[in-house]
This record gives structure tokens, C-alpha cells and sequence, in this order.
């Protein structure tokens, strides 16, 4: 019996991984985040498969979930939404099955920020702009932010932010990132990407907020700041230019 984190992807059922797909289908125990992962993953899975949605569940008794299932030598696939790299909550539930000796898997899924840069149509990392990029969020009642992991340090390299979790505190990103990327400094928001009602606001820093007042946007977005998501005339990279002397040219580096 083993138990199978799976990133379930930003959203759009057919943006999971082969991998993921296919430890649903032979896994006769689905536990999802039924707020967040659309149900059509759910049709994955085997027949007859037990399909717990966790939404209401406290850790106790996701444990407790675990637990039955591995006294009845039951596989497990975990479904959470994007990747379970960043804000998955999977920390916690591995401390648990490794207190009782239960085994498990993690299978990568596409994260909500590689989605988002998607429905943009932009790369976050362009030549001579930015070619870094700052997953972040706010401190939120579930989780408070280190006191050393503050908007103003990050915004002080001028890169590419990634904000999640954080559109319900919009007024305060803006005022935290003004004094970095300044009011024509460029900003997306982009609601449940990949969806159906898929929505994306392109804005600045100093118009973001009339921009979403009145969509109801508060939540499940992605925020973007960033000059890279507005660069134009930016220098292209080297590695494809016929100068560039590498491995696969008939050079001796890659």
C-alpha cells in the first residue's frame, strides 16, 4: 500500500501528468481538495474507488483516511491542486505517514504561476529584464510569513513577483511594491487559469485596483508584477545566435 501525492495541475483536467493519471486509475482510494481540483480528475478514477473530498476534513482526520486505507492495503492518490512544491500542505501529512510507517510517493504536477504565465502568453525570464522569479505570497490566518520574507526584499531586486494567495490583499501588494516598480509598473492578475471561466487583468501598479473593483477577483489568483511581463525590444539571448559557439555546433562546450 502506498500513498501517491499527485499535483493535480492549476485546473483544467487534462493538464495533469501522464504520471499522475495513471495512479489515479489503479488507485482504489481518491483523496481530493474538492474546492480547488475539478472533478473531471475524478473520473479517472477506477470503479467503485473511494472518493473523499477533504475540504472539510482536518488533518486528523485525513490521517485517519490514511490510516484505514493502509490497513486495508488500499493505495492512495492524493490530489492537490498545482504542484506540491509550493503551498500544498503535504509537509504535514508526510510527518504523519512517516509516523506510522506508511509509504508514499510524490508526483509533480503544473504549478498555478506556469499556468498563469501561460494564459499571458509571456515568459517570466526575458534577457537583460529579469531572469529570476520570486514565488511568494501575504501572511494569511492558515500560515504567517517569516519576518525576514518581506515584499519590500523581494521587490528590492526589481525581478519577476509571483504572488499567490494574495488577491484579497491586494491594497496592501500595491503599496508594498509601488516604491519598487513604481505606478507604470506592469501587473497581471489572473483568475483560476487554465478554468473554463478563466480570467485574465492586465493593469499597472497604479491602476490594478480600479481594475478589479467589481469583478469579485479575491481569491484562487495569481498575481504577476514585473517588468518582464511588458518588455519590448529586449536584446535576444545568445544561445541561438550563430555566433555562439557551443556543444551541439561544433564546440567543445554545451
Amino acid at each position: 500500500m502506498t500513498v501517491h501525492f499527485i499535483g493535480a495541475g492549476p485546473g483544467a483536467a487534462d493538464l495533469i501528468t501522464l504520471r499522475g493519471r495513471d495512479l489515479i486509475a489503479r488507485s482504489p482510494v481518491c483523496l481530493y481538495a474538492g474546492s480547488i481540483v475539478p472533478a473531471a480528475l475524478l473520473d479517472f478514477c477506477p470503479p467503485g474507488a473511494r472518493k473523499v473530498n477533504t475540504a472539510p476534513l482536518d488533518l486528523d482526520a485525513i490521517e485517519a483516511e490514511y490510516i484505514a486505507a493502509h490497513k486495508a492495503g488500499l493505495d492512495v492518490a492524493r490530489l492537490h491542486s498545482g504542484d506540491l512544491s509550493i503551498y500544498s500542505a503535504v509537509a504535514e501529512q508526510i510527518r504523519r505517514l512517516e509516523k506510522h510507517d506508511i509509504p508514499y510517493t510524490l508526483t509533480p504536477g503544473v504549478p498555478a504561476f506556469a499556468a498563469a504565465a501561460a494564459a499571458l502568453g509571456r515568459e517570466l525570464t526575458v534577457p537583460g529584464i529579469a531572469q529570476s522569479v520570486v514565488l511568494t505570497r501575504v501572511s494569511g490566518r492558515a500560515s504567517a510569513m517569516p519576518e525576514r520574507e518581506t515584499l519590500a526584499a523581494f521587490a528590492a531586486t526589481g525581478t519577476t513577483l509571483v504572488l499567490h494567495l494574495a488577491a484579497q490583499a491586494l491594497p496592501r501588494v500595491v503599496s508594498e511594491l509601488l516604491p519598487f516598480y513604481g505606478a507604470d509598473g506592469a501587473v497581471a492578475v489572473v483568475f483560476r487559469a487554465s478554468w473554463p471561466d478563466e480570467t485574465i487583468i492586465r493593469a499597472t501598479l497604479g491602476t490594478i485596483e480600479a481594475a478589479l473593483d467589481g469583478t469579485g477577483i479575491d481569491r484562487t489568483a495569481t498575481i504577476l508584477v514585473g517588468p518582464a511581463l511588458a518588455a519590448e525590444g529586449f536584446a535576444d539571448s545568445a544561445l541561438y545566435s550563430p555566433d555562439y559557439v557551443r556543444r551541439y555546433r561544433g564546440g567543445g562546450e554545451a
